[in-house]
């Protein structure tokens, strides 16, 4: 199969440099005579009034976008830029912006979706044939369930995939970009409509073990949980491992998250950090009651691999990918050394993306998954 450049789809990356003069760099790279829009993903370190500035006096078409734990272009890559530019005689963007994810509710989404449907170019109605919404949302809002559902209820069957922003590890202040600036507590959903064929996945590389636990205490609301069978939780979360609770960190979270059964699907749920009361912050909603299951890895590269095998199949030529994937993903990986094998694999995708807080797909907010849509022929 081919991957070669076209001049339907057009990818762009950058490393450093002051805002105005890496957003210069960003448009050379993606020009195209005709532009429908633009998706970026950047780095939390770059100034964002600055950045904004730059990106708003520079493209003249839709742009959108967020800050990242990590971008992931031909590399992966930190304090940088990353970016694609979609034409527009293959394709049309309508980004609209959620200005607040907590008063988001079903009436907001119905709302959202009826107006879109108004502005179609290619179709007359919602077609999950020839169109995919993608959603970037505020990922310190602990909103994204909640956003998800509601959107993906109103959508028809048609697709809906994204990620949570990030800003490297810090767990500060996420920010989405759409209508010329950043925004915090915020979210984007994005209907883009595509005259090319397109796919949407998602990928994990772990199943269940036999290490179960019951959730005895836990406040789905702030994702945090108290107690697993009936002792506090992360004390008895390092017992299962056979860990001493001090060592808990983002590398054992990366490498043992728990799983959710739901019908004959298991979903990981992944955590975020100890607190100082010995309770546990998942980066998904936890409910008082779940039965959860220690997860296993069963070979991220090689799963990887396995998939992208699948996807080529479907595809005469990728044009490009767009990915989501969990920043503890990356974590695995990089204590892997397995770093360039997974880039090169990446690249037959022709992949651009980001390491996120949490992952989108149909009406789920997942964790340590990566959620993409291939577009090509």
């Amino acid at each position: 199969m081919s991957i070669l450049a076209t001049d339907i789809i057009r990818r762009a990356e950058v490393v450093g440099g002051e805002p105005a003069e890496a957003v210069r760099e960003l448009a050379e790279q993606l020009r195209l005579e005709a532009m429908a829009g633009v998706i970026f993903y950047c780095a939390s370190t770059y100034d964002p009034d600055a950045l904004a500035a730059a990106l708003d006096t520079t493209f003249d078409c839709p742009v959108i976008g967020c800050t990242t734990a990590g971008e992931i272009g031909r590399r992966y890559q930190t304090d940088g830029i990353v970016a694609v530019s979609f034409s527009a005689d293959r394709f049309r963007l309508h980004p609209r912006l959620i200005r607040s994810l907590h008063e988001f509710d079903g009436a907001g989404a119905r709302a959202l979706i009826d107006d879109l449907r108004g502005h179609l170019a290619f179709s007359d109605n919602l077609d999950p044939e020839a169109m995919f919404g993608t959603v970037l949302l505020d990922g310190l809002s602990i909103m994204e369930e909640k956003v998800t559902a509601h959107l993906h209820s109103c959508l028809g069957g048609v697709s809906l995939v994204g990620g949570s922003a990030g800003d490297s590890l810090e767990f500060r202040e996420t920010r989405v970009y759409a209508d010329g600036r950043f925004h915090v507590g915020a979210g984007i959903f994005a209907l883009i409509e595509s005259k090319l064929p397109f796919r949407t996945f998602k990928l994990q590389h772990f199943e269940a073990s036999d290490l179960d636990m019951v959730i005895t205490k836990a406040d789905p609301v702030t994702r945090t949980v108290t107690e697993i069978n009936g002792s506090p939780a992360a004390e008895e979360y390092a017992e299962i491992l056979g860990l001493e609770i001090d060592v808990l960190n983002p590398q054992v979270f990366a490498q043992y998250p728990v799983m959710l059964q739901i019908g004959d699907e298991w979903y990981v749920r992944s955590i975020q950090k100890v607190n100082p009361d010995g309770s546990l912050t998942f980066f998904c909603a936890i409910d008082e009651g779940l039965p959860l299951t220690i997860a296993r890895g069963v070979g991220f590269v090689n799963t990887l691999e396995s998939k992208i095998v699948e996807l080529e199949s479907e595809f005469e030529l990728i044009e490009c990918t767009l990915g989501w994937d969990c920043i503890l993903r990356r974590l695995e990986l990089m204590d892997s050394g397995k770093t360039e094998r997974v880039e090169s694999a990446l690249s037959r995708l022709n992949f651009v993306g980001f390491s996120t807080f949490g992952e989108q797909f149909g009406a789920l907010h997942v964790n340590q998954t990566l959620t993409g849509v291939v577009l090509g022929e």
